[in-house]
């Protein structure tokens, strides 16, 4: 299992030790396996940040492994945006090749942070083409690949997954609602109630998401509409590493939060196929 962990996802997971030490988060009792999953056995990339990258949190994908017994691999590191998924991407297919049944990807929330500007996903220019035996001039789309804005990286990264994994079932996820977060006196984070420094609002790039769900024939698993989390409802707390009115991490879900996502997530998947091998003629 690949697990890269960058410098912040280290620190978020010492502050996460630090409040279980503190009994600031109960104790999680991970369910048995208790009946099969369509998709055990399965191997899953995950491409993401640092709510996918491995730490002392238990992450989602890992109770998917231990409850539903789907085969984890990790691409992700804490901070990340769509813009690095690009790399990850190139990185998976160097190591797996096309050995992985299924790509899960969950990123955007630091694309919010930052301030990307959310672009178009297409550009138009006027071309020729036969329609009915005659040739024509008609507007034409074509997907914009800009890094600089998220609808352009997200471009970017399924025309590449897309094209070098076409029997592997790709999925999109949305982030998670984001509450507080305050790491240090130059990295505190407003909840989404604020907008970043654009003006644009969080549901803004989640919608952007569910817009690419549509475009590149993708899966959808909205967290952000079904994991039920609502970090700035004080009741939600215990989901988190530090949560509640005076929590300096509203943000990142704790073990019990992961727990929660895991079932979220292998609830959709049972309706999804979990790749689409079989169809080049390879046996199940």
């Amino acid at each position: 299992m690949h697990n890269p962990i960058g410098k912040h996802g280290k620190c978020l997971a010492v502050a996460c030790v630090l409040l279980l030490a503190a009994g600031a988060s109960a104790v999680v009792d991970v369910p048995t396996v208790s009946k099969a999953h369509p998709w055990g056995g399965k191997k899953v990339v995950y491409l993401g940040d640092s709510i996918s990258a491995p730490s002392s949190v238990s992450k989602y994908w890992k109770f998917l492994q231990d409850i539903y017994g789907i085969e984890s691999h990790v691409y992700a590191k804490g901070g990340y945006q769509w813009s690095h998924a690009y790399s990850l991407a190139q990185k998976m297919r160097t190591e797996m090749g096309d050995s992985p049944d299924a790509i899960l990807i969950l990123l955007g929330t630091n694309d919010y942070n930052a301030g990307v500007p959310l672009g178009e996903w297409f550009r138009v220019t006027e071309e020729e083409v036969n329609r009915n035996g005659k040739s024509i001039r008609k507007p034409r789309r074509h997907f914009i690949t800009d890094m600089g804005t998220f609808r352009g990286r997200i471009n970017t990264v399924m025309k590449y997954l897309k094209h070098n994994f076409p029997d592997q079932q790709i999925v999109l996820m949305t982030p998670i609602h984001r509450g507080y977060a305050n790491f240090g006196p130059t990295n505190v984070q407003p909840p989404e109630s604020f907008p970043n420094g654009l003006g644009i609002y969080f549901d803004e790039y989640v919608r952007v998401l569910r817009e690419a769900a549509d475009i590149w024939s993708v899966p959808l698993i909205d967290l952000y509409r079904d994991s039920g989390l609502q970090p700035a409802d004080s009741a939600y707390a215990k989901y988190f590493c530090d949560g509640g009115d005076n929590g300096k991490d509203n943000l990142h879900p704790n073990s019990l939060g992961h727990l929660r996502l895991s079932h979220t997530v292998a609830a959709r998947l049972r309706n999804l196929p979990s790749d689409f091998k079989t169809s080049r003629g390879e046996k199940e």
